[in-house]
């Protein structure tokens, strides 16, 4: 008999998608086997996608301290002063798994899902950035994937009025099968009014506000949580969003709040009602009462492990004070939304669910909080050895012209013009700098002359030749960008996507971008406020490793905000800082020859952080009339950007901007180097600056006509590296506006 009831908890447990040994701590606690509600919870809440089980250990390793910090990890996002009283809340998340399986409603249902994350903090949501990873767009199984989702982000975004104000699209062979699909959110509150998700006081009404609760989105945290199949059934997993619905919920949370009733609020999420009633219990040390017959559904016998578990997008958990339920009932009403008492707090830390007269779950809700904790085993991927010792300079030559036009065409640099436009990006009117420069700055109405700057970046490239460098540029990367706008760094959210944890190479290359995305935010002095964690991203092969980084930056003036274009002829070209351009690891040596190989080197952070402080102050500053970090595709590509967004040429020489060929000089890549414009004028003072800061500063060129042109310098033979119409540029970096120019 013993051994057919060990054969029985292993199939419960793998049932739910949870281990033997996992099953047997589940009764240990409880000290007796769990009811099939019981172990439904635990399914959902000891995922990987909710309990961070091979991933917690690493992540206590991130700075979660700094300037102005409000509220950092273990609440629904973070939260940081912006001044005159005013917090900005901020977070990250993806929707990997379900965009893959239903790429419309898997990416629509993250926007949702982030939107509501935001306002569990009281914030009204003000801005939305996406950073998407496909296989190659001409793919005939790729395009309708890549279609879809920016589709459903558009539809969500714009119908919510929630502004998509900037992201990133990234394309490799790797993410044919498993795309990523990373989407943050910013939201503004009032300092004083920033909404917790703590539970608090018995007898208090837990109140149930939005949507209908359905069938769909089951087991979606669980699906989340173990590899890509590529099931159609999976589909069952996937949440269905109405973004109408949304909207209404956002006024009547945010209204609620200010009723002063409300005590907690949690959004419904991943692993539904289940989550927010374990999750507000625990953080608050209390209890709760409730009835799941007295849930709004939109579906005939749904069964109380159905109502659970269901991830029905649209629905917030609220607790309310006792004796003021009716106010917050009215506001429900007034916007056309359900809300119903559905149960009370009670003082013992004891969650019990009941259907009607039966109870069917009863339990310490920190049992469905706190799940083990693994440590797997950490080993060097076997490829690195092969990749780092790929000889480049043998690679064969490409004419630099033929090279720059073939950059500018792919697709993490070609213009996304096709994508913006499917975005409303001006709703809400709080938009400076639109989507396409280097980061996006929006205005604060309420704490003028105030401003923000966002940017996202990752490299899957970096991270797969070295985590740790990996995990370190993305963040540089991203506070070059805010520098670029005239912001400085405030915070950091992130979105890490590996492959399965259980192996140890993947598990060591996590645990690497980890550290790499620490020491980078300790130089900055920028604390990591949130984020998520997205595991099990293969489907045969897995992804890149692909850590993404959201950056929020202060401005002091929204109208002192840099752009990337050139703004008159006759300003000088000036490149700052000192980087190594080097072809390791490059978007050249990717979209020219098709391999991703090289050895990275760790960048001088110091001396970045100052170049980042001098870019800052010299925008916010008006020194400069233009700045744009270079990135992918080296100075080259970084000079035909700053020709597209400005619509002017420019003449520039390399002769005096260090060693390395031509390959190098032109497309090699190395974080720390910013290109600006700037009146002759102005020289003095921007030397002065830079002397200040010990960063190093080359005039290599002026604005002029329309043409590119770059050369070694006049000692070299007198024919130029290239020479390109800028009209030829913007036909290879959009074809379609090209045509009308």
């Amino acid at each position: 008999m013993a051994a057919e009831l060990s054969v029985s908890s292993r199939d419960r447990a793998a049932a739910v998608g949870l281990r033997a040994s996992e099953y047997a701590e589940i009764c240990r606690r409880l000290g007796r086997d769990p009811s099939p509600a019981e172990l439904g919870m635990f399914g959902v809440m000891w995922s990987e996608h909710c309990a961070y089980k091979h991933s917690k250990a690493v992540l206590r390793r991130l700075p979660t301290g700094g300037h102005g910090l409000l509220r950092g990890p273990g609440e629904n996002a973070g939260a940081v002063s912006v001044g005159g009283g005013w917090a900005a809340v901020f977070k990250m998340e993806s929707h990997n798994h379900p965009s893959a399986i239903a790429p419309f409603q898997g990416a629509a249902t993250g926007i949702g899902g982030i939107i509501r994350d935001i306002l569990a903090m009281g914030a009204r949501p003000i801005a939305l950035l996406d950073s998407l990873r496909f296989g190659p767009p001409r793919d005939p199984a790729v395009a309708p994937i890549l279609r879809g989702v920016v589709a459903g982000i558009a539809a969500y975004g714009n119908s919510i009025g929630v502004p998509t104000v900037g992201g990133e699209l990234v394309c490799a062979p790797c993410y044919r099968r498993n795309p990523l699909v990373n989407v943050a959110c910013l939201g503004l509150v009032p300092e004083q009014r920033i909404a917790s998700s703590r539970a608090a006081g018995a007898g208090n009404a837990v109140v149930y506000l939005g949507a209908r609760t359905g069938r769909d989105g089951m087991q979606g945290a669980a699906f989340a949580s173990v590899e890509l199949a590529g099931d159609p059934t999976d589909r069952s997993a996937v949440q269905m969003g109405d973004p109408f619905t949304g909207k209404l919920l956002i006024e009547a949370t945010l209204e609620a709040l200010g009723t002063g009733a409300v005590v907690a609020v949690q959004d419904m999420g991943a692993a539904g009602l289940t989550c927010a009633l374990s999750e507000s219990s625990a953080r608050g040390g209390v209890g709760m009462d409730v009835d799941l017959q007295l849930v709004p559904r939109r579906e005939e016998g749904m069964t109380p492990e159905e109502v659970l578990l269901s991830e029905s997008q649209e629905r917030m958990l609220l607790v309310v004070a006792r004796g003021r339920e009716a106010e917050v009932l009215r506001v429900a009403e007034t916007w056309a939304l359900p809300a119903v008492v559905i149960g009370r707090v009670v003082d013992a830390p004891l969650l019990t669910v009941r259907d009607g007269d039966r109870v069917v779950a009863c339990l310490d809700p920190r049992h469905l909080t706190e799940a083990p904790e693994y440590a797997p085993d950490a080993t060097p991927p076997a490829y690195l050895a092969a990749a780092r010792r790929v000889d480049l300079a043998s690679l064969p030559e490409v004419p630099a012209g033929e090279a720059l036009l073939r950059l500018l065409a792919a697709p993490a640099i070609a213009s996304k013009r096709w994508l913006y436009r499917q975005y409303d990006h001006m709703v809400q009117t709080n938009t400076v700098v639109a989507p396409g420069a280097d980061a996006a700055v929006l205005r604060l109405r309420d704490a003028a002359p105030r401003g923000l700057a966002l940017a996202v970046d990752g490299n899957g490239r970096f991270t797969y030749l070295d985590p740790y460098v990996g995990g370190i540029l993305a963040v540089l990367e991203a506070a070059q960008n805010l520098a670029c706008a005239g912001a400085s760094p405030a915070a950091v959210t992130d979105c890490l996507n590996f492959a399965s944890p259980e192996r140890p190479e993947v598990f060591w290359t996590f645990r690497q971008a980890v550290d790499g995305i620490a020491r980078a935010c300790e130089v900055l002095d920028v604390p990591v406020v949130g984020g998520n964690v997205s595991f099990y991203n293969e489907a045969g092969e897995g992804i890149f490793p692909t850590p993404v980084v959201a950056m929020l930056g202060r401005l002091g003036d929204v109208r002192a905000h840099g752009t990337p274009g050139w703004a008159r002829d006759g300003d000088l070209v000036v490149l700052l800082g000192g980087g190594l351009p080097r072809l390791d690891g490059s978007e050249y040596v990717a979209t020219l020859h098709g391999i991703t190989a090289g050895r990275l080197r760790e960048p001088d952070l110091f001396a970045v952080a100052r170049l980042i402080r001098c870019v800052k102050d010299i925008v916010a500053t008006a020194l400069v009339a233009s700045a744009h970090d270079c990135a992918d595709g080296g100075l080259a590509v970084a000079l035909a950007e700053c020709c597209l967004a400005g619509g002017r040429g420019a003449d520039v020489s390399l002769g005096d901007v260090g060693t390395g060929g031509q390959r190098e000089l032109l497309f090699g890549e190395a974080i720390g180097r910013v290109l600006v414009s700037l009146r002759p004028e102005a020289m003095p003072a921007l030397t002065e600056v830079t002397r200040r800061l010990a960063v190093p500063l080359v005039v290599i060129g002026r604005v002029r006509g329309d043409r590119l042109t770059i050369g070694a310098g006049p000692g070299e033979a007198a024919e130029p590296w290239l020479d390109v119409p800028v009209c030829d540029l913007r036909a290879a970096w959009d074809p379609e506006e090209g045509l009308r120019a």
